[in-house]
């Protein structure tokens, strides 16, 4: 299969996790993101982030604060094609945070992409679910909050951002 597009969830994927990270001054790559990503623009793939911000339901965060660190995080990382985040929280049953697909759905249908062709990189059993859900290939890359459970259920584990650009690639 061709994959045409690359997902990407942003906290503990793209960047270190601070949970509810409204300070752009915070925003840190995880290591190797930055060199995935030059590989993936290489390539000629179409990026995306598809990332939850619960905060923003549960008052912790505004929207212009997640506006401003998506901002200053492609500032440090580059341009993506795409940049989707579900403001909601776990409990209001939108059809856009993951687990569910509708942000890995609205990201291929922004990059022009069918769902089958475009793989999501996370570190949380929702990204890859969302990912299945949509029809998209999911790649788990544990941190040392991934709950152990997920690492075992999920499908495709890589230890690291650039190896799985590399799994992605081959």
């Amino acid at each position: 299969m061709t994959i045409e597009a690359v997902l990407c969830d942003r906290d503990g994927t793209l960047l270190v996790d601070v949970p509810y990270n409204g300070d752009p001054a915070r925003v840190l790559p995880m290591p190797t993101v930055a060199e995935g990503l030059e590989r993936l623009r290489a390539e000629g793939l179409k990026l995306g982030v598809v990332s939850n911000q619960a905060g923003v339901a549960q008052g912790l965060l505004t929207e212009a604060a997640v506006e401003a660190v998506m901002a200053r995080m492609q500032e440090v990382l580059g341009p993506f094609d795409t940049v989707l985040w579900c403001p909601h929280g776990p409990d209001d049953g939108c059809g856009c945070r993951k687990p569910a697909p509708g942000m890995v759905k609205e990201a291929a249908r922004q990059l022009d992409v069918d769902p089958t062709r475009c793989a999501l990189i996370g570190d949380t059993g929702a990204d890859v679910d969302a990912a299945q859900a949509a029809g998209a290939v999911g790649v788990m890359v544990p941190t040392e909050r991934t709950r152990l459970q997920e690492v075992g259920l999920a499908p495709v584990v890589a230890p690291s951002f650039m190896a799985a650009v590399n799994l992605l690639l081959r």
